[in-house]
């Protein structure tokens, strides 16, 4: 199976717009801080900074694991690996649910836990998934 040129464009694309999406809680403490703060009136200073450090660790993992996975996607693509459309399958379902799962679940303040920006910013690179996800199962497989 030879991935068409298109398909490890749209597969490059997710890994780029994972790197980029991890690096948006760090350019964005201030709202990461604001909404806790608004959530939790009554935290001081030094839980909301322990809350948003907390935060950027769990965030900078879950993105971590995102490159992970569009690498491993890539190699096995480009492998032309008969399990690759699979793979793919799997790492679109799990982002997108991790990236649901941020936008959506509300914390015990009963807002969501992150502010909406950042929720976004984890499913952008979702959709260079679908293209490369949709591609890999629209051609005939020659393996």
């Amino acid at each position: 199976m030879t991935a068409p040129p298109r398909v490890l464009a749209a597969l490059w694309a997710g890994l780029v717009l994972t790197v980029l999406a991890a690096a948006v809680p760090f350019a964005a403490t201030h709202l990461l801080a604001d909404h806790l703060r608004a959530g939790y009136p009554a935290y001081t200073p030094a839980q909301i900074g322990s809350a948003v450090a907390t935060y950027l660790i769990l965030l900078s993992v879950i993105g971590g694991l995102g490159v992970l996975t569009w690498l491993a996607t890539i190699l096995a693509v480009r492998a032309g690996k008969r399990w690759a459309r699979a793979v793919a399958t799997a790492g679109l379902a799990l982002g997108a649910g991790v990236g649901l799962t941020g936008l959506l679940v509300r914390d015990t303040a009963g807002g969501t836990g992150l502010p909406p920006a950042v929720g976004w910013a984890g499913l952008v690179p979702c959709l260079a998934g679908v293209l490369a996800v949709a591609w890999l199962w629209t051609r005939p497989r020659t393996v």
